[in-house]
């Protein structure tokens, strides 16, 4: 234990922006987002150290883009400034609350967001502040599932949590497929050599190469970010 009744003392937390949309097809649901603000509260308040990383796919999906004729480096900046949107959001509802937050940004906008400089990162989380880091690596080609991975090894964070729609990883897409079974503990390999849709290869590859374990859970259960980081058995772990 990192502290009294904690598991991980400081955790990245990768929310898609499918996330923020809640019941909508698209844009930012602001309930949904004030709810998963009080869920990021209440694990600040434990004295853990938190950093999220959003993604942008509630507002524009770069490679969905690429595939109507953007060109895929044009499309995949458009989809890193909706992730920008999407902090903002965030950093909104969080500051509402009374919680300090800085957005870090990949790509320099510094009227709204500070630049990513993993040094900034580091102190900011070591004064308290919940770090919100927008437009994935900064770099086309990448997912924000990538960024996650990359943002959590700069910042030494013990564990990368992933908030899906589901309860864990599974054989199969369980919205889909009646018949999937959850894997409640599976190794990096597995996921790669199965082809599980957890995160892109990319991502699962630098976590397993640095050893960083993913919690894949289910973000709408209440309490959920607060079971994982005090040690319960939620959701599905990936690890050596």
């Amino acid at each position: 234990m990192t502290m009294s009744g904690l598991r991980y003392g400081r955790v990245l937390l990768k929310l898609s922006g499918e996330a923020l949309m809640g019941p909508r097809s698209h844009g930012i649901d602001a309930d949904v987002v004030g709810l998963l603000s009080e869920e990021i509260e209440e694990v600040h308040e434990l004295g853990v150290e938190l950093a999220l990383v959003v993604g942008g796919g509630n507002i524009f999906r770069g490679a969905a883009a690429s595939a109507q004729g953007i060109d895929r480096v044009t499309g995949d900046h458009m989809g890193m400034l909706a992730t920008l949107i999407n902090a903002l959001a965030l950093q909104d509802a969080l500051e509402k609350r009374g919680l300090s937050t800085r957005v870090l940004s990949a790509l320099e906008i510094r009227q709204v967001a500070e630049v990513f400089i993993r040094r900034r990162a580091l102190r900011h989380i070591e004064k308290g502040r919940i770090v919100i880091m927008a437009a994935g690596t900064g770099n086309p080609y990448f997912t924000t599932d990538s960024a996650a991975a990359l943002r959590a090894m700069e910042i030494k964070a013990e564990v990368l949590l992933k908030a899906t729609k589901v309860d864990g990883v599974y054989t199969a897409d369980p919205v889909t497929d009646p018949t999937a079974v959850k894997i409640p503990r599976l190794r990096y390999l597995e996921v790669l050599e199965r082809g599980l849709r957890v995160m892109d290869t990319t991502a699962i590859s630098l976590c397993m190469d640095n050893r960083l374990p993913i919690v894949v859970f289910d973000v709408w259960r209440r309490g959920n970010i607060r079971r994982v980081v005090q040690g319960e058995q939620v959701g599905s772990l990936i690890s050596e």
